[in-house]
């Protein structure tokens, strides 16, 4: 038997020490988690997906009484842009959740369902998708989806 290692490599740094454009982005996350619809969990998540254009969608959760049935943030806001932007490649995802009456210390990270439908859209595009996954103490800086879902299923494991 041999062991492999697989190792997942990011930044971490404060929000202030982002660039302007991904300050913006990560307050667009945070500004929707105000709109999540979380009567379940309380659990307010909110994405904002910048796009290769400029142009930045962002959603919420929206939770549903038959779970399995919501969807996240991440997922709401990647397949928002792919609808509305079929041409115009995203470029990075900000990822921000709200519980109790404030941001989260520490980052969240995707669900794995999200990891999926995020790095279908790396590799729809063909281009690296940055992550930022905040927290009031400091932002995950991730160069792309595939740092999250390093063993990913792909086009390739489908034999064709």
């Amino acid at each position: 038997m041999e062991t492999k290692t697989v190792i997942t490599e990011f930044s971490l740094c404060k929000t202030e020490e982002l660039n302007t454009t991904y300050q913006t982005l990560v307050s667009r996350a945070q500004e929707q988690t105000a709109k999540a619809y979380a009567p379940y969990s309380n659990f307010h998540v909110g994405a904002a997906v910048l796009l290769e254009n400029g142009e930045i969608v962002a959603a919420s959760n929206q939770e549903n009484s038959a779970y399995p049935s919501g969807l996240c943030a991440e997922r709401v806001a990647m397949m928002y842009a792919n609808a509305q932007y079929p041409d115009v490649a995203p470029v990075a995802i900000a990822i921000a959740a709200y519980t109790q009456g404030s941001f989260l210390a520490n980052p969240i990270t995707p669900c794995g369902a999200c990891r999926q439908v995020l790095l279908e859209s790396e590799m729809r595009y063909e281009k690296d998708i940055t992550v930022l996954l905040y927290g009031t103490d400091h932002v995950y800086l991730i160069d792309n989806i595939r740092k999250l879902l390093p063993l990913c299923f792909e086009k390739s494991s489908l034999g064709r």
